[in-house]
């Protein structure tokens, strides 16, 4: 294989996946008219470039990297983007997936859209406010929802109650 097949070949692939030539997701990754929007520059000066990677362009933390996955206390959890209140520490449970999980959402604190990179189906979910990138929802939850909001660490801060 020649370098130029390799090249179209890789960049093909990687579009299949939701990924542009340089391996990462086409940014921005979530379209739409949010509340707080801020330059690619602008994110990139209040966020490291792990949070950046998560938060802006999709990517996924290590499983068991947050400290956040054991968080216990009583409290709000908040998108690091922008402040907003997003989930509530009564709605946290050890999933034992390495994240942190919820069963639920605050109210209107959050969308979701497909996501049908790396050849599955899921269900992405970001804050509503800033389009900052939170995770993933699947329908292995417990009650009341069955829902298990999988959500990367730094993509969150958390406020004790």
């Amino acid at each position: 294989m020649n370098r130029r097949t390799f090249l179209i070949a890789t960049t093909a692939t990687g579009a299949l996946w939701g990924l542009n030539a340089s391996g990462a997701r086409a940014a921005p990754y979530v379209a739409g008219d949010f509340e707080v929007q801020r330059s690619a520059q602008e994110w990139r000066e209040m966020l490291s470039d792990a949070e950046y990677a998560v938060m802006r362009e999709g990517d996924t933390e290590r499983a068991f990297s947050s400290p956040l996955n054991d968080e216990k206390r009583a409290g709000i959890f908040h998108c690091k983007g922008c402040t907003q209140p997003l989930y509530s520490s009564e709605a946290k449970y050890m999933s034992g997936t390495g994240w942190p999980s919820f069963y639920e959402s605050l109210p209107e604190a959050v969308e979701t859209m497909p996501d049908n990179s790396f050849f599955s189906r899921r269900t992405e979910v970001h804050c509503d406010r800033c389009g900052s990138h939170l995770g993933h929802i699947f329908d292995d939850g417990p009650p009341p929802t069955g829902k298990r909001h999988c959500l990367n660490g730094l993509s969150l801060t958390f406020t004790a109650a």
